[in-house]
């Protein structure tokens, strides 16, 4: 084996930089972001995906049915950040949380924030706090807040 002084090295950034279309359900639930509404779809079995999906990832039934979720919901995991990186849209301590909207029957990933972690526990409920400017963008959510 080589030692590592003669390893060659170079610096290299990994990224795949695409564009895509929203296609019609994708462009519901923007739309919809951008009037403080969340959005799920619904599948001919009666589950509810939220955020929306396309298809039902197990019968790849292509789902069209949009249910208003939220915009309260449960915490089902999350994971304590203590110290934000600077790529970190929040600069306090904050939870990433996997989130079950009310109404729905799948779980999204979003931040939790003004709180501590010892406030954090699953099966706590959280409200949806809306960014000020609407740009029916998924950053329209700001963040999850702990309900009282």
């Amino acid at each position: 084996m080589s030692d590592s002084k003669d390893l060659l090295r170079a610096p290299f950034e990994l990224a795949y930089n695409y564009k895509r279309s929203n296609g019609p359900v994708m462009s519901k639930f923007f739309e919809a972001l951008g009037e403080k509404k969340i959005l799920g779809t619904k599948s001919s079995m009666g589950k509810v995906f939220a955020p929306a999906a396309e298809f039902d990832p197990q019968t790849n039934e292509a789902l069209s049915e949009m249910i208003e979720v939220g915009p309260g919901g449960v915490i089902e995991s999350f994971s304590w950040i203590d110290n934000p990186q600077h790529h970190h849209l929040i600069k306090q301590p904050f939870a990433f949380a996997l989130i079950k909207l009310d109404g729905a029957d799948t779980s999204m990933l979003h931040m939790v924030t003004d709180c501590n972690e010892s406030d954090m526990r699953i099966g706590r409920r959280v409200t949806v706090t809306w960014s000020e400017a609407q740009e029916q963008r998924i950053t329209d959510i700001k963040f999850f807040k702990l309900e009282s």
